[in-house]
């Protein structure tokens, strides 16, 4: 029996992980859960059908103790670092956000097994956490990197010639104007059902330029090797190009509950973790090149990352305060990038220099969100 943590367990990958962990009895054993504290009522729930003795929470601690007595209540800000360093199987990082860096470092120190669905740890501090994993000690559950991770095992690391990334292309891919895109069309995703912000992002294409970053570290592979391509139907979930021609693809419904599953128990897969494709029924699959005019983001994120240091994580963190404010109707759908581009551009010369620690990437983030409301505060 596997002992498993999950930080983010009341958000949509937190609740499908427990999801294939209930219909698995006797694999896995939920020790630890934390969250935000925004659904009280979700979190207790889990604590209680899975008997953790752990939980981990932002705010509303006090309420959470009076719901779960005799649980163990680990609350503040620093919660999920604290419970990421409990000595389990496997942690699951299923946090949104850079606030993630922290229980991702956390869980490494200690030697966990990290199944990480927070991609922008890598994104704002993926030297640190490369760094400090070990082989095979980092997972990742992002349908997109499982994809490429299985899909390597096909050859050696000398035989790759590229890295294909797929991208829905979110609500938005056939159209060109943006300046009236409203805030329910840009939650409308035709594919996936996630968490608003992501959401938000897979419209903009911000998410494919985070994906690019987090497999430029997760794999050793050059920027210039990695690509991005609009597939609609969201079946195959990235593909790995070989140097003699082949292409290995992985394959199967947009959910994830397959990724989540392969990395929790690996290296063995679990049983009926998803459907599989329906073989029977006549389908096409489509693929086309990412149209970068419509979608500015990814060749910005390809920029920051090429150009390294704390540029990636300005760009995550600008992008944050940018989707907030769209999403609170304080900008519009086209200043997200603009917003993004902008503060870019202004804190370059500063941000080349390599993030040694947390305090380093807290305080580049907290630069780049300043500048952020700056502009936002301008244009309103």
């Amino acid at each position: 029996m596997r002992d498993v943590v999950i930080l983010g367990s009341t958000g949509s990958i937190g609740v499908q992980a427990l999801e294939i962990i209930d219909a698995n009895p006797g694999q896995f054993r939920v020790v630890a859960i934390t969250a935000a504290g925004n659904n009280l009522e979700l979190l207790a729930s889990q604590a209680k059908k899975f008997k953790v003795s752990v939980v981990g929470v932002t705010h509303n601690a006090d309420a959470l103790r009076q719901a779960l007595p005799g649980v163990q209540i680990i609350d503040g800000p620093d919660a999920s670092t604290e419970v990421a360093a409990i000595t389990c199987d496997v942690v699951l990082n299923a946090i949104t956000g850079s606030i993630g860096l922290g229980p991702t470092l956390a869980a490494l120190k200690v030697g966990n097994t990290l199944a990480l669905a927070n991609k922008e740890s890598l994104v704002a501090g993926g030297e640190m956490v490369m760094a400090l994993a070990k082989p095979g000690q980092l997972l990742p559950v992002d349908s997109e990197h499982s994809a490429l991770w299985q899909s390597l095992k096909s050859g050696t690391a000398k035989e790759v010639s590229r890295l294909v990334l797929t991208a829905s292309g979110g609500p938005f891919r056939d159209r060109d104007d943006m300046s009236t895109v409203t805030i329910a069309e840009a939650l409308a995703h035709p594919t996936w059902a996630m968490g608003p912000v992501v959401t938000i992002n897979s419209a903009t294409l911000v998410n494919k330029g985070l994906e690019i970053i987090e497999a430029h570290y997760l794999f050793g592979i050059p920027y210039s090797q990695i690509e991005a391509v609009i597939h609609p139907q969201s079946v195959v979930h990235s593909l790995v190009e070989f140097i003699d021609g082949s292409t290995i693809a992985q394959a199967s419904p947009p959910n994830m509950k397959g990724p989540i599953a392969y990395a929790l128990n690996y290296p063995e897969r679990l049983a009926h973790a998803t459907a599989p494709i329906d073989w029977s029924t006549a389908a096409t699959w489509n693929f086309a090149p990412i149209d970068h005019t419509r979608f500015p983001a990814v060749d910005l994120a390809r920029r920051c990352g090429t150009l390294g240091g704390g540029l990636p994580a300005i760009f995550n963190a600008a992008n944050e305060v940018a989707v907030a404010a769209f999403l609170d109707s304080h900008i519009g759908y086209s200043a997200i990038i603009d917003t993004v581009e902008a503060v870019v551009q202004q804190l370059s010369p500063s941000a080349i220099s390599p993030l040694r620690d947390l305090a380093d990437v807290s305080a580049i983030e907290e630069d780049a969100r300043r500048v952020a409301h700056e502009l936002i505060k301008r244009a309103v």
